[in-house]
């Protein structure tokens, strides 16, 4: 009489095939520990997985969906400051100051002109609209991330329509809270400095001043790790889950991020020819580029993330075969 074969033995299974069932079954402790493969091994790997996944394709994907996504959340902040810094307008406008750091001057006039008409004519009911059309569109750009990074890990996503969706919302809403809890240590960290600036005078209190602006930025850089840690922890549709605080995904994509918006900025501030090529049209484009950036960068510190654990996992199966398996899914 046979014995019959667990769930997770498969046969005529493939080691990649086995390799990307057991990263989705059993996650690594930490990503920072290669375990003996090199770093040339897992640099190749991301290359090839970064083209074989077509992570730039889904960067534009996401780049219309993050457009999508922005116009109704314009109109929700909008409405929400307009209502309440009527009397304190400075705040708003340190707000969208932070957001000019990275987003292109060009783009940055088109967003402010939607942000100012929608704050000058805002009400409660306007709020309420704008709240939930704002969710509901930047969910189906969530939902698009999910789809991408379940092809990332090489996950056949499980989910029906309205659990998945029902998710994205729900992700969605947690990243803005944190995006927002970001902005606001930016901002505390403004109003700390120039607090110390009119208290100290001279050389103390600027250097008071720029100290408490670089733990401000520290803050807000690491609570941006965190972000791209919640969409990569939640987004895919994992068998079994496992948080990572601090990834090699996400402070490089993060980096990257930084790195190509203030690279972006700078190219633009020597070569802004598109309102005279495209008129009107050069501040949707310039847009549009800054979000395929930003997706790029996302889906890269998947790329990073998956292929660092699915080395990792080879190495323990061919080495180790009989130890590789995956703990049985609860």
């Amino acid at each position: 009489m046979s014995t019959p074969t667990p769930g997770w033995e498969r046969p005529f299974e493939s080691i990649e095939q086995r390799v990307w069932r057991i990263v989705s079954h059993s996650p690594l402790h930490s990503l920072w520990n290669l375990e003996g493969v090199s770093a040339i091994e897992v640099v190749r790997r991301i290359v090839r997985s970064t083209i074989a996944d077509r992570v730039f394709g889904r960067a534009g994907e996401l780049s219309f969906d993050f457009l999508f996504a922005l116009f109704p959340a314009l109109f929700c902040a909008g409405a929400i400051l307009g209502l309440a810094v009527r009397s304190a307008h400075q705040i708003s406008e340190r707000l969208l100051a932070y957001m000019a750091l990275l987003i292109p001057p060009s783009a940055m006039g088109e967003v402010l002109n939607i942000f100012n008409q929608t704050a000058v004519a805002s009400s409660s009911r306007k709020i309420t609209y704008s709240l939930l059309a704002a969710l509901w569109s930047a969910s189906i750009g969530m939902a698009v991330i999910q789809d991408a990074l379940n092809d990332v890990y090489k996950i056949k996503d499980s989910r029906s329509f309205i659990g998945a969706r029902l998710r994205a919302v729900v992700l969605t809403l947690l990243v803005s809270a944190l995006i927002m809890i970001c902005l606001a240590f930016l901002l505390g960290g403004d109003f700390m400095a120039a607090l110390l600036q009119r208290h100290f005078d001279g050389g103390a209190g600027a250097l008071a001043a720029d100290s408490v602006r670089l733990v401000a930025w520290a803050v807000g850089t690491a609570l941006l790790v965190v972000v791209y840690g919640f969409v990569y922890y939640w987004a895919p549709d994992w068998r079994s889950r496992r948080w990572h605080w601090f990834t090699p995904g996400a402070a490089i994509g993060v980096f990257c991020w930084l790195v190509a918006s203030i690279g972006f900025r700078i190219y633009l501030h020597f070569f802004n020819s598109f309102s005279v090529t495209y008129g009107s049209l050069g501040a949707v484009i310039i847009l549009m580029m800054w979000f395929y950036i930003t997706g790029s960068a996302l889906l890269i510190g998947a790329e990073i993330n998956s292929e660092i654990e699915a080395a990792v996992v080879e190495k323990r199966i061919r080495s180790h075969p009989q130890q590789a398996h995956p703990r049985r899914a609860a």
